[in-house]
């Protein structure tokens, strides 16, 4: 509840400064900049780092590129194409991971009123753990999405006898890919939200929103904050609440059918969620964009 409370007198203070503080000052186009990207968590992110090194870690582009993408690029390029790397050295919890995957994934595919088998997109894919564990024993063909181009390479190898049924690798960063529409039963994001801002995120939902068939699901597995959000400085990278993530699915359009913790990790690690979303018939696109925007200052 402290931190709650801190986040609360925060925002109090924002907003009297977004009044008072001169338009065209360096401070205050620093904030509009962190904030136009990181719109529901960048209260949070400030309470953890100086505005001007927030900045710089966020919204400073460096060669036409913001550094929050440029420098996980580069904390990727030092990660080994292994199932180890994949785990971020934690390899011993890849079958707890992969058998609550399997489970969550069995109550939304292949029944009356489910999604189909036909075809899955591996979002953030890696070299294939999970489309080599958890989807091709599902699907009839799995297409994968990586910004790493040596991962996809080594995805060629690591599901060696399966490659019939593997039918594309997109080498994209998930804030420039363009799923296709309506070609997919189950779109997979696997800890890679983390790696997209909330603005970022957020349309990417909305495209995938656009890609699922009809009765499609989109499964969000990924690390989450206990409260509030944390900037990972490392490999550049943010964990939400559920609170932050709920609010950027519903304003994309997404309905969450089932969220589930995922049961078997240490008590030290960060929890990790598994959510179940589909389109929400009732949702105006008009309405949940209106309600993202921040207001002018």
């Amino acid at each position: 509840m402290e931190g709650k409370g801190a986040h609360l007198a925060f925002k109090s203070r924002w907003c009297k400064t977004d009044e008072e503080l001169c338009r065209h000052s360096t401070s205050f186009n620093l904030h509009k900049a962190i904030r136009n990207d990181f719109f529901q968590s960048y209260l949070y992110l400030l309470e953890w780092l100086p505005l001007v090194k927030l900045y710089a870690l966020t919204s400073e582009v460096i060669n036409g590129e913001m550094q929050f993408y440029a420098r996980a690029k580069h904390f990727y390029r030092e990660v080994p194409a292994t199932e180890e790397g994949m785990m971020g050295d934690y390899v011993e919890l890849s079958s707890t991971d992969i058998k609550s995957s399997r489970e969550f994934l069995r109550k939304f595919v292949g029944g009356p009123g489910k999604a189909g088998t036909d075809c899955a997109l591996d979002c953030g894919s890696g070299i294939g753990r999970v489309t080599k564990h958890v989807l091709l024993p599902v699907f009839k063909s799995v297409e994968l999405v990586d910004m790493m181009e040596n991962f996809l390479a080594e995805a060629q190898n690591y599901l060696r006898g399966r490659e019939d049924r593997v039918k594309m690798y997109y080498c994209y960063s998930l804030q420039e890919f363009i799923p296709a529409p309506q070609k997919y039963d189950v779109i997979w994001i696997q800890w890679v939200s983390g790696n997209l801002t909330d603005k970022d995120l957020l349309e990417f939902l909305i495209r995938c929103k656009n890609a699922l068939k009809d009765n499609g699901v989109v499964i969000l597995k990924d690390n989450v904050a206990r409260e509030g959000c944390i900037l990972d400085p490392l490999d550049s990278s943010v964990i939400r609440d559920l609170n932050i993530l709920q609010s950027l699915v519903k304003k994309s359009g997404l309905t969450i059918l089932q969220q589930e913790r995922q049961e078997g990790f240490p008590d030290q690690c960060v929890p990790v969620w598994m959510l179940a979303l589909q389109k929400d018939a009732n949702f105006s696109l008009k309405r949940g964009m209106c309600e993202w925007e921040a207001p002018e200052t």
